[in-house]
């Protein structure tokens, strides 16, 4: 809760809310800074039900002078304060703390000069509801979607401090690929990107070099990667064609 507090100051959680137009019309017993407490705390006590974690808020997290907060009789009143609250105070938090963190001083955050950041991506269920279903989807048992419905992330990070630089979401048909594009803005010349062999096409890694930043991808066997030339080091160059118009980028490969 320290951290928690910490990085989310009481301040800053009433800027997101001024911010995001998400006071309630009037004073209530869940109000909107409390909503978005809660909905960080939920990450950290994922073991407990509503009711535990508001417990641990109520007990330890500070709050503005004024501020009323106490622990309702029935859980449903936090399902509707939370749709209150929305996904606007949320958003604009993350786009406050998000970043990177690490200094030279970090250790694993540098390498030869380079900030190391990596590219990943994993899914998270989603509740079983049909507007979920519909949106998200999910995998399948051949006919049936099977099992709860599926968001996919795929996240920048900062490797050393694990720190979130970037993260967008999608549906679970949305490849890693097509979401990566979204992060590319965060990319800038003195990191070096990360990625495993889920990432690398043409258009991908055009677009990620053309932000500055330096390139070290993984690819699978089905890239055809023929030697071009063979560097003092033991790499070689190589050259990755796109499909279509069969343009060509120059990439450094490790020997097999």
């Amino acid at each position: 809760m320290g951290q928690l507090t910490r990085t989310f100051t009481p301040e800053l959680v009433h800027q997101a809310v001024e911010e995001a137009g998400a006071w309630e019309e009037r004073t209530k017993a869940l109000p909107s800074t409390l909503m978005v407490y809660f909905t960080l705390a939920m990450w950290l006590f994922t073991g407990q039900g509503y009711g535990g974690v508001l417990r641990e808020l109520l007990e330890n997290i500070p709050r503005r002078a004024g501020e009323k907060w106490t622990r309702p009789a029935r859980t449903g009143s936090v399902t509707k304060a939370r749709a209150r609250l929305g996904a606007a105070p949320l958003r604009w938090l993350f786009g406050q703390v998000a970043g990177v963190q690490g200094t030279p001083a970090t250790p694993g955050v540098f390498w030869r000069g380079r900030r190391l950041v990596s590219l990943d991506g994993t899914l998270f269920d989603v509740p079983a509801s049909d507007a979920n279903a519909a949106y998200f989807g999910g995998g399948s048992n051949g006919e049936r979607q099977a099992g709860y419905p599926q968001a996919r992330m795929v996240a920048l990070g900062e490797c050393g401090t694990h720190a979130v630089v970037g993260a967008v979401f999608g549906p679970f048909a949305t490849g890693e690929r097509t979401l990566a594009h979204r992060l590319l803005h965060h990319l800038k010349a003195g990191m070096l990107l990360l990625a495993d062999r889920g990432f690398p096409s043409f258009t991908l890694w055009e677009k990620a070099a053309a932000t500055g930043a330096d390139l070290l991808w993984r690819v699978s066997d089905s890239f055809r990667l023929p030697v071009v030339e063979v560097l003092p080091d033991g790499t070689y160059l190589s050259r990755l064609c796109e499909q279509r118009t069969k343009r060509t980028v120059l990439k450094t490969a490790e020997p097999n």
